[in-house]
């Protein structure tokens, strides 16, 4: 099955880097020191959640989340 997860991209100026957030996938979020190395790390951590909630029989969201400035369309 092919997903296509939204990822959040913002500065944390608490924590100094980047954080990229995955707001479909409870928990699943991941940190880089440029935005490209956040993204990247938020993709494996997609992999990583999908593949421990297959081994746990849970069940995987459908890609819902869409930022504000489409929710009108």
């Amino acid at each position: 099955m092919d997903r296509h997860y939204h990822i959040n991209l913002f500065w944390s100026p608490r924590d100094e880097c980047w954080v990229a957030d995955v707001p479909d996938l409870k928990s699943c979020a991941a940190l880089g020191d440029t935005p490209e190395e956040a993204v990247a790390e938020a993709r494996t951590a997609i992999e990583g959640w999908i593949e421990t909630a297959e081994a746990h029989n849970m069940a995987i969201p459908k890609a819902r989340y869409r930022p504000a400035i489409y929710a009108a369309a």
